[in-house]
């Protein structure tokens, strides 16, 4: 449906404050302004008129992107223990838009990745840093997006499972870093880079499933922690974490569904991670990526089909992304009223991915893959395809659960897996023809 072709003024969507002002009614009216302003000149009454003059303006993210390989401002400086997690967000964006990354890139990536990889296992976040999970995991991706012998063989797959196991608590938990926070990102990066590597063993796996259903909260959505807040990043990273594990089970799938829903907002379209908060053009994945997942999960619950067209508003959550979170000279944003970033570029391109292409799990495979394997059987019906504007819009399609895109994903497991992933590729790749 989304949000440009309703009937009804768009500030008729907006939020009500019941006649009692606050700071967080005042910021989120005028965040609701904000994006009016940008919806307003594409709005027509003509229900049936397509949407025009909407246009993902890829070579200027792409232009952006890449500028950050020849110089960063100083202000992101304070990212300096987070150089994993800049390769991960400029080669993700670079690969969604379709850009070719070029081997001199692509090199620079493993150079600069291989000084920051510990002798003892995992990846820091800057050399002679000490390992995190999420650095670790944003390393693993990176080098999987990558994708050559030279990237992948450069993972200590040994000292990596040592240092996941360091990190793993007695109740199912991971620390973030040894002697580092729990939260639930340290489950889904550690497991997420285990499944990727084929290190999924059953000490690492024992309780995590037990620890992330604790995590789920009295309004449905996922906490960092047992009894904490639900929050749109912990809730994709439980729910992410817990399909790895082949467990989404533990968790209540009709109060999950219900508090994800009601977290894309009725005039913006796009999501907040939390309840009464504004919206993000990061959520776009957060939130929407969880949606194929909850999808596989209301498929094997009540034979639901094609359950992704009517549990969220994928053409508003596409709308919001092109039209609110562009900037004009390159990447995107959260909102109207911020600049650009490299993680918000990333995560709301993924988010738009995730809108265009309906990625779904191939149920009658299940046999067939094993342990990390089924990570093989999330596959694109591309006659689903659903995208807002020019045709030129759309971008390539991500993994669901292990973000990246979807292309990138069997070679490297074909290179940690062997022939057993082969054999599972085969077998898809059989059902697709006969399809």
């Amino acid at each position: 449906m989304g949000v440009l072709k309703r009937k009804e003024p768009l500030n008729s969507y907006g939020y009500n404050n019941d006649g009692i002002e606050t700071h967080s009614s005042e910021i989120q009216t005028e965040t609701e302004e904000g994006v009016a302003r940008e919806f307003f000149p594409y709005t027509d009454e003509d229900m049936n008129k397509p949407v025009e003059g909407i246009e993902l303006r890829k070579l200027r993210h792409v232009k952006y992107v890449l500028g950050a390989l020849d110089h960063l401002p100083g202000y992101w400086a304070a990212l300096d223990a987070s150089k994993p997690w800049l390769c991960y967000w400029i080669l993700h964006a670079l690969d969604l838009l379709g850009y070719k990354i070029p081997e001199r890139i692509a090199q620079r990536c493993i150079s600069t990745l291989r000084q920051m990889q510990s002798p003892t296992g995992g990846f820091g976040g800057g050399p002679g840093q000490a390992s995190h999970i999420a650095t670790t995991y944003a390393a693993v991706n990176a080098l999987a997006i990558i994708g050559t012998e030279e990237a992948l063989s450069l993972i200590n797959r040994t000292t990596l499972l040592e240092f996941l196991l360091r990190c793993k608590e007695p109740d199912g938990s991971f620390r973030v870093m040894e002697g580092g926070e729990i939260d639930v990102r340290g489950c889904y990066c550690a497991l997420s880079a285990a499944t990727i590597t084929n290190i999924l063993t059953p000490q690492l796996t024992e309780g995590v499933a037990e620890f992330v259903g604790r995590c789920q909260t009295y309004e449905g959505g996922i906490g960092g922690y047992p009894g904490v807040e639900a929050h749109g990043g912990y809730a994709f990273c439980g729910l992410a974490a817990l399909e790895l594990l082949g467990r989404t089970d533990v968790l209540n799938l009709e109060t999950l569904a219900r508090w994800s829903t009601r977290r894309q907002m009725s005039l913006e379209g796009g999501f907040q991670g939390r309840t009464n908060k504004l919206v993000d053009g990061c959520y776009s994945f957060w939130m929407g990526g969880m949606f194929p997942i909850l999808g596989k999960m209301l498929e094997e619950a009540g034979g639901e089909q094609d359950p992704l067209e009517f549990i969220y508003d994928r053409d508003a959550l596409q709308e919001y992304t092109l039209v609110a979170c562009q900037s004009k000279t390159g990447g995107l944003r959260d909102k109207p009223s911020t600049g650009a970033d490299y993680y918000h570029t990333c995560y709301t391109l993924s988010g738009l991915s995730s809108s265009q292409h309906q990625i779904s799990f191939r149920h009658d495979l299940k046999e067939h893959a094993k342990g990390g394997l089924t990570a093989l059987l999330w596959t694109e019906s591309p006659e689903k395809r659903r995208v807002v504007g020019s045709p030129s819009n759309v971008v390539e399609p991500t993994h669901p659960v292990l973000n990246i895109r979807l292309a990138k994903v069997r070679p490297a497991l074909v290179y940690f897996y062997g022939q057993e992933a082969k054999d599972v590729i085969e077998e898809v790749d059989i059902e697709v023809i006969r399809i």
